[in-house]
């Protein structure tokens, strides 16, 4: 099996994560074990979802791992929703990192759409 870094998915999900951190690198100190904190974990949890899914025997088990990676992407537009609200983004920089957000869930749902064919 090839690995992970080879899954579009992942590296869509990837990038999502090195964003994340580096736009809450600009976020109040009072936020860091909060919001900044939240943000970062929910974002990494979608890259190592799918990592962890890959190493499980058989579709189905990816696919569960794949539909918690759909999840934590969810949270992550949640959270970036809130952080602009707050404004510790400006319009244009939650533009651009829910537009990525968006596009590794849809990456995500092709994903999980090939395994639910696969699995039995």
């Amino acid at each position: 099996m090839a690995s992970y870094r080879s899954l579009n998915a992942w590296q869509v999900a990837h990038r999502l994560v090195i964003e994340v951190a580096r736009a809450t690198r600009t976020f109040p100190p009072d936020e860091r074990l909060e919001l900044t904190s939240q943000l970062r974990r929910a974002a990494l949890s979608v890259p190592c979802n799918l990592v962890e899914g890959r190493a499980r025997f058989g579709p189905r088990e990816y696919l569960r791992f794949v539909r918690f990676a759909i999840g934590s992407a969810a949270e992550v537009g949640y959270l970036l929703h809130f952080a602009s609200e707050r404004p510790y983004l400006n319009s244009h920089e939650y533009q651009r990192l829910d537009g990525l957000r968006r596009e590794t869930t849809i990456v995500l749902a092709g994903l999980a759409r090939g395994l639910q064919k696969r699995a039995p």
